[in-house]
């Protein structure tokens, strides 16, 4: 039976949400393997919408069991305001499984992204400011507090004084800001403890004794892969790997072990926060894309700048992830354009470059180069099969998947669960 990861293919918010929940009523396990509650997905079923942050999609389906693994980091204050916004809407959140090593985002690590954010002024990465980063950066420090850290007082203690004495040094002598108090720290995540403890679990052991005995489990990417901190357009990326090599080491699961990978590449392309985006358009074309398309941050409610779809980041995407299929949202959006412009390639310096260029410098200066594909005006979210999309939708479909490098199993034809043609299954 299959492993699969569902990963985003572009810089994030291409509908990964409804993938996954689109599946998660033929799969056991749906797993989130890396960041934090600076991702977002938006569910919608039926006439409910749905805006998870930190929660793994299956969440969402009864028959489902979702879990968190060790590769994310954890807002407690965060998560159960979630669970707690499911559970008042009739959503049983009890099978939730949390990793014990997933490491925790602390009062202080929210305090230390907002102001370092600040201090960067112009050179701002444009973080959520919600202290993923810093929690990562005391991961690899080693400095970082865990999940199972609170249910042994002495050893969270310890590992808040470690922390804080270098950390509130730097808030005030390098930003003029307050100490923060150890005690005041150290209360408020045990305070975490006895609503948390239910939902902890061995989930790498749980995992791997789940796919040899036959059970589907989905690993749920957050971001996407342009956001990757090794695979991304650094430094505008995110702190962790949304890539497919990260559902191995953010759930401990093998790499021999997974199956299918499935990369969801939006019609067009976004992305929030700062950083190079070769096909973006600052015109009336990008704030009619925004408005159809709802581009607008699940988590921050930012506006999500908007382009033309762009091959050379799908063929990227394709590479780096080793995608078997892709699962192509948001078409519907593109309806009502006379031509639809799609970025074959790149122009650097006068040359054309048909793969993603490994120096920042040249992708900073990449500008795009466009074929022009004739659109369509019918409407399409109520197509159920290719046949009963319009010629040149179908059309803009075969092209896309022509030059992505893998092929396009599903299409998004509006924002409902029900609102996709399947082509191929991915189970």
């Amino acid at each position: 039976m299959p492993a699969l990861v569902v990963l985003g293919a572009q810089w994030g918010d291409e509908g990964k949400g409804k993938a996954t929940d689109l599946l998660g009523g033929s799969v056991d396990y749906v797993v989130r393997y890396q960041g934090g509650n600076n991702a977002g997905h938006t569910v919608v079923v039926g006439d409910q919408k749905y805006a998870l942050h930190l929660l793994p999609s299956g969440i969402l389906s009864p028959e489902c069991t979702p879990v968190i693994g060790g590769g994310v980091v954890v807002d407690p204050k965060v998560l159960l305001a979630e669970l707690a916004g499911l559970n008042d809407r009739g959503i049983d959140t009890s099978k939730l499984l949390i990793s014990g090593n997933a490491h925790l985002i602390t009062p202080y690590h929210t305090s230390l992204d907002k102001v370092t954010e600040r201090f960067l002024g112009k050179r701002k990465i444009g973080t959520t400011g919600r202290g993923i980063g810093p929690a990562y950066a005391d991961k690899i420090n080693r400095v970082g507090i865990r999940v199972q850290d609170l249910f042994d007082e002495s050893i969270l203690r310890q590992k808040v004084e470690a922390a804080l004495d270098v950390k509130n040094q730097v808030l005030a002598k390098l930003y003029n800001r307050r100490s923060i108090a150890i005690d005041s720290v150290v209360e408020e995540l045990l305070g975490y403890a006895p609503q948390l403890e239910p939902f902890v679990a061995d989930t790498t052991l749980l995992l791997n004794n789940a796919i040899d005995d036959g059970k589907v489990v989905l690993f749920e990417g957050g971001q996407g892969t342009l956001l990757d901190v090794d695979h991304g357009t650094y430094p505008f990326v995110t702190s962790s790997n949304p890539t497919a090599g990260g559902a191995c080491t953010g759930a401990g699961v093998g790499p021999t072990k997974i199956t299918r990978v499935v990369g969801i590449l939006k019609a067009y392309t976004t992305r929030v926060g700062a950083g190079p985006f070769p096909t973006e358009l600052e015109d009336e074309d990008g704030e009619k894309l925004r408005q159809i398309g709802g581009e607008f941050g699940v988590t921050t409610g930012r506006d999500r700048r908007c382009g033309w779809f762009d091959a050379v980041i799908a063929r990227y995407a394709t590479r780096v992830n080793g995608l078997t299929d892709f699962f192509l949202t948001k078409l519907d959006v593109l309806t009502g354009w006379e031509q639809i412009p799609v970025c074959v390639a790149y122009e650097v310096d006068g040359k054309r470059v048909e793969e993603l260029p490994y120096s920042q410098t040249d992708f900073h200066h990449a500008k795009p180069i466009y074929e022009y594909l004739p659109g369509w005006t019918e409407d399409i979210t109520k197509a159920k099969t290719l046949e009963d999309l319009p010629a040149n939708a179908r059309a803009y479909v075969q092209a896309l998947e022509d030059m992505s490098g893998a092929p396009i199993s599903a299409i998004g034809v509006g924002p409902g669960r029900d609102e996709t043609i399947q082509i191929r299954p991915f189970i």
